[in-house]
């Protein structure tokens, strides 16, 4: 039975804390949060889990194997740092590090040590993420032209944050999961349009190594909530969209031909190919439940997580870029060929 810790009981630890209540062979001992309202909603929740107001404490109880960080980015390394050096495995919120060096850091102090350390890029996850990596490897859709993704929402503005790291971060652990093709060059463009705040938008673009092309738009000042991607290839799109309560990815036989012919393909000949449309059955699985699950397993039986801590960095060497990028004004940054293979 692994004995875990969640710290932090805010946003998003509350989920953590319930579905690792829910996981076979894991048992909740502890919940840690500075805030005494935190604790006294947790301690309604499970009464029988201790409640500490200093996280450090996790760490000094036998009884504590692995420790579940849901706390603001910029507490990510030391908390992770401290439970690695503890001998603790490690959960930790997306996204992994404030910068790449501190992800570096945490992947060879958990190799070092034996220790799991897994990334909560809870998308992955998802039982849609799942399909469209089946999909693409079974290569149904044929070489991949472009992902288009759209996570837009009114709220929630963020101090630490800017809203590429906050919701770009999503589909940046997707694209590194389901396409074996990493980007060479992101650019990016956004602005804020709250005095002293950090980008409340923004544009991205990756160029990615196979020659495909993703464009990602993320806002938090928008009028509605959408979130919803395309995946276009030369045989078959995909179109994924995460609040439909029903047939989440829907798999389009459409797309275009062009003329193979030398002689005619002066003229762009193009014929539109118009099939059929089919929804593939998806998994009812929380991904949340599904990731706390993995994480258990990989701890017990010795795997490598599938967002693992160097997924955890590659995601953070693009956030790194995209910022640079915004900076600068859209001018694209080259990633670096040997940060990409490590």
């Amino acid at each position: 039975m692994i004995g875990v810790a969640v710290i932090g009981y805010g946003y998003w630890g509350p989920n953590l804390a319930r579905c690792f209540a829910e996981t076979d062979d894991c048992r909740l001992v502890a919940i840690a949060d500075s805030s005494p309202a935190g604790l006294a909603r947790a301690g309604k929740r499970y009464p029988h889990a201790r409640l500490l107001a200093d996280w450090r404490e996790a760490l000094a109880d036998p009884e504590i194997d692995a420790i579940a960080i849901a706390t603001p980015v910029r507490t990510h390394y030391e908390i992770a740092r401290a439970a690695l050096q503890a001998g603790r495995h490690v959960l930790v919120e997306k996204p992994m590090t404030e910068n790449s060096d501190q992800a570096r850091q945490l992947i060879e102090m958990a190799e070092q040590r034996g220790l799991t350390l897994l990334v909560d890029h809870t998308f992955v996850y998802s039982s849609a993420v799942q399909k469209m990596k089946e999909l693409i490897a079974a290569d149904d859709l044929g070489q991949i032209y472009y992902y288009d993704s759209t996570r837009i929402n009114l709220g929630l503005f963020q101090r630490d944050v800017n809203v590429i790291w906050d919701l770009a971060v999503h589909d940046l652990a997707i694209l590194q999961h389901v396409l074996d093709s990493p980007p060479t060059a992101i650019s990016a463009n956004g602005i804020s349009h709250v005095r002293g705040a950090p980008e409340n938008m923004a544009q991205i673009t990756l160029y990615l190594e196979s020659g495909a092309v993703a464009h990602l738009n993320v806002n938090w000042l928008a009028p509605v909530k959408v979130r919803r991607v395309l995946v276009a290839g030369t045989r078959k799109m995909i179109v994924w969209d995460d609040l439909e309560p029903s047939e989440k990815i829907k798999v389009y036989d459409r797309g275009v031909s062009l003329t193979a012919d030398p002689e005619e393909i002066y003229q762009m000949l193009v014929s539109y190919r118009i099939g059929d449309m089919w929804a593939p059955r998806l998994s009812t699985a929380e991904p949340v439940l599904t990731e706390t699950t993995h994480f258990i397993a990989c701890i017990k039986d010795g795997l490598t997580p599938i967002t693992d801590g160097r997924l955890g960095l590659q995601v953070v060497e693009m956030l790194e870029a995209a910022t640079r990028s915004m900076s600068m004004r859209g001018h694209p940054v080259e990633l670096n060929p040997q940060r990409r293979a490590s």
